[in-house]
């Protein structure tokens, strides 16, 4: 008699390999799009009306925030060439908006590879970010392109080089903040985030936590939670970045006092409510609660599954796990072999 229970298991093993062969098959035409920017297509198809261009990048946005990589993933490469193609047949006092438009879609391809664990084509779509932006007419924009770079030069340990250059940035429109609008207020706020991220890298809660008081203070002034440019910043940011720079810092008891502070509302998106999971299970995992660990992992995969999937923090964590416990549970193991981590 066949043994149920193991065919099942290579059931369920055939189909979880065959949906992470369609997750990457995307990344070539990605990596296509991204290299040829600048081309000019034949436009033998036209693109649609700029609304209707500018309401597909709104759905793109939209799913990277619930980090659906699948669907954005396989959208992106014709919504790009779209656009592209848009833009080569636009009159010159057009051109703005339709850079405009294709800088946000590059900061959804660049998280995509990032995600799914690109780094070099992740890179490159911070560059096409920059590059659009810098011609969008929009300052703002720009300063997110500052904002974007800041994050790599943050993930190669180059954090000293990150504070200076965000500094910079933030010099930009500090001058202006006391009647600045919301959007300006959300950039500023999370210019401060990513140099609190950058400080807490290199050791120094105190200067991180500073960025942190100007950030929160600013998204006070706002009141509510936004999303310009796209980058979620508000209150509920602010309190999940809290907990993120504590960790960075290596403090985990200070990341579990702060979590416990505050509940994060459930129309947040689930890119950073998956986030602030991951971030607090290392926070966990430093103030030696191993179980609230590996549970906080757990509402990660719930949240943002393909996120904390492909997450290295979440390899990292899970590593540890599995390691520091003298006889393995089931839980923890499977939850390794889950994200496809070998321990």
């Amino acid at each position: 008699m066949p043994d149920h229970q193991s065919v099942g298991a290579r059931v369920a093993e055939e189909r979880k390999r065959r949906a992470e062969r369609e997750l990457h098959s995307v990344v070539p035409a990605l990596r296509r799009e991204l290299a040829a920017y600048c081309a000019e297509l034949d436009g033998e198809v036209p693109p649609r009306p700029f609304d209707q261009l500018r309401a597909g990048v709104a759905e793109a946005s939209r799913l990277r925030h619930e980090v659906n990589l699948s669907s954005l993933g396989a959208s992106l490469p014709a919504l790009l060439a779209e656009i592209r193609t848009a833009l080569h047949a636009a009159r010159q006092n057009e051109k703005e908006r339709i850079y405009a438009l294709l800088a946000e879609a590059y900061y959804a391809a660049s998280q995509v590879a990032w995600k799914l664990g690109y780094a070099d084509l992740a890179s490159l779509g911070v560059d096409r970010y920059v590059w659009a932006a810098g011609r969008s007419g929009d300052e703002l924009a720009v300063l997110v392109g500052d904002y974007q770079r800041a994050g790599e030069m943050i993930a190669v340990a180059d954090w000293t080089a990150a504070q200076r250059f965000l500094e910079k940035s933030r010099s930009v429109i500090e001058p202006r903040l006391g009647k600045a609008s919301s959007d300006t207020l959300q950039v500023s706020g999370s210019l401060h985030l990513k140099s609190g991220l950058a400080a807490a890298r290199a050791g120094d809660l105190d200067t991180a936590d500073a960025h942190l008081a100007e950030a929160r203070e600013t998204a006070e002034r706002i009141g509510s939670d936004g999303d310009a440019y796209r980058l979620a910043f508000g209150p509920t940011n602010v309190n999940i970045w809290a907990v993120a720079l504590a960790v960075e810092a290596n403090n985990g008891t200070e990341a579990v006092q702060r979590a416990a502070d505050f509940r994060i509302p459930s129309d947040t998106p689930r890119e950073r409510i998956g986030h602030h999971w991951i971030d607090l299970s290392r926070g966990y995992l430093l103030h030696g609660d191993r179980e609230k660990a590996l549970s906080a992992l757990l509402l990660a995969k719930r949240t943002a599954p393909q996120q904390t999937r492909y997450h290295p923090m979440v390899h990292e964590t899970i590593r540890n796990l599995v390691r520091s416990e003298r006889r393995r549970s089931d839980t923890a193991a499977g939850f390794a072999a889950w994200v496809g981590v070998t321990v």
